[in-house]
């Protein structure tokens, strides 16, 4: 965890500053982390990063056309060090995986201090602003984890989820595993469209003005995500009649759909414990894939399945993911079978 006078300082960077511009990851833990420095703020501008989550020197562009007086990185797993040398103006990168060295930075991660600790990006955002509890609890149920405020969660917002149940349970079984999969699917589609919807976010006081349709604005985000849900279950479907005896449940679905392989995943490992997601999109010749696993440390063994072969991948221990060259693809495979036994 990170300290107090972190979180103390990490604010004093939002009150320090006029005109933040905000790097956020595309998925529900990066979006909440937006949102909840964003609505503190109430000031600034967001960018969705929906490629790889890396931030490299084509980005500058970006943090020029804004011209902020502080960049704030959120969620995204990795920043060049070229990045943070030609960039102008100062920045603080919060994040949860790694950790990583660099310079001229400042850089805010639980790891770094114990490797064990790995809260979400929107659970040390909601420890920075404390207000917005529920959408820091959504991004949190969103990565598998129940926070220590879950408690102060429940009693402004009760049965979301029931006390006792496990954060995957929650993510499946839970008005707010249902909102986590709201805001998720919200950023689905082209960039463009995804930060519309985030905007949305902006004017949202209460989760049931989305859930029960209460505003225009909450009926705009959830008709969407009802748009969205249906492509989703038909291949939510599909990808479960691949269950076979095999260890690995292996799903490639086409790349002219909407990407859903993290989703995918988290949902067919709580539905097959005991297999190794794969679940993966084919485009330019690679294979980019999201792995789940219950019993299995998915960084290392991703790494050795990839020797002598042209990928990369890495992520948390039982959630990650890859990209592999199609033409390696069967042997990335084979070689996952071979050292998850």
């Amino acid at each position: 965890m990170l300290t107090a006078k972190q979180y103390s300082q990490i604010r004093d960077e939002l009150d320090s500053c006029k005109d933040p511009l905000f790097f956020f990851h595309d998925d529900p833990d990066g979006l909440c982390s937006y949102l909840l420095l964003y609505r503190y703020k109430g000031e600034g501008k967001g960018v969705i990063v929906k490629t790889n989550p890396k931030i490299d020197e084509t980005w500058l562009r970006r943090v020029e056309e804004y011209n902020p007086d502080k960049l704030f990185i959120l969620d995204i797993a990795v920043v060049d060090q070229d990045f943070i040398d030609n960039c102008k103006v100062p920045i603080v990168w919060i994040d949860h995986h790694g950790p990583y060295q660099r310079d001229r930075i400042r850089y805010f991660n639980p790891r770094s201090s114990d490797a064990a600790s790995s809260p979400p990006v929107s659970y040390i955002c909601y420890k920075v602003v404390e207000e917005d509890i529920w959408i820091s609890m959504a991004g949190c149920i969103s990565d598998m984890y129940m926070p220590d405020f879950a408690d102060e969660f429940r009693n402004k917002y009760p049965g979301m989820p029931p006390e006792g149940v496990t954060a995957r349970e929650a993510q499946f079984n839970s008005g707010i595993g249902r909102l986590a999969r709201i805001l998720s699917f919200m950023l689905k589609g082209t960039t463009s469209d995804a930060m519309k919807f985030a905007r949305l976010m902006h004017k949202i006081k209460n989760p049931s003005e989305i859930m029960d349709k209460e505003t225009i604005t909450g009926d705009k985000i959830m008709r969407r995500f009802e748009q969205v849900e249906k492509e989703y279950q038909e291949l939510l479907k599909e990808a479960k009649s691949r269950a076979t005896e095999d260890a690995v449940l292996l799903y490639i679905y086409p790349n002219s759909r909407n990407s859903f392989t993290g989703d995918l995943a988290n949902e067919l490992v709580y539905n097959f414990p005991e297999k190794i997601i794969v679940i993966g999109r084919e485009n330019g010749g690679e294979f980019k894939l999201s792995l789940r696993s219950d019993r299995h440390n998915l960084p290392a063994l991703i790494e050795t399945s990839l020797t002598g072969l042209q990928g990369y991948g890495g992520g948390h221990e039982h959630a990650a993911g890859a990209v592999v060259k199609s033409d390696d693809f069967p042997r990335f495979l084979e070689n996952l079978r071979k050292h998850a036994l």
